[in-house]
């Protein structure tokens, strides 16, 4: 099983490509019972999605999910 250093590694590369099964089961196990692995995947997500938000020039909406407005 993945430890959380190892899961920081698997989430930032799941932002450049897909993840391979293995990977996906062991991400997925590990978020299972880490509150702070799972914390860390979504303000990652949010942080790209409001970069690449501001990279296009559309505002972001300060939604808890991170998703960028239109």
């Amino acid at each position: 099983m993945l430890n959380c250093k190892e899961v920081t590694e698997v989430c930032s590369t799941e932002m450049e490509r897909p993840l391979k099964l293995g990977e996906q089961v062991s991400l997925r196990m590990h978020l299972m019972m880490c509150t702070g692995c799972t914390n860390y995947r979504r303000q990652l997500r949010a942080l790209r999605l409001a970069s690449q938000a501001y990279a296009a020039g559309k505002a972001v909406n300060a939604d808890p999910d991170g998703a960028a407005a239109d």
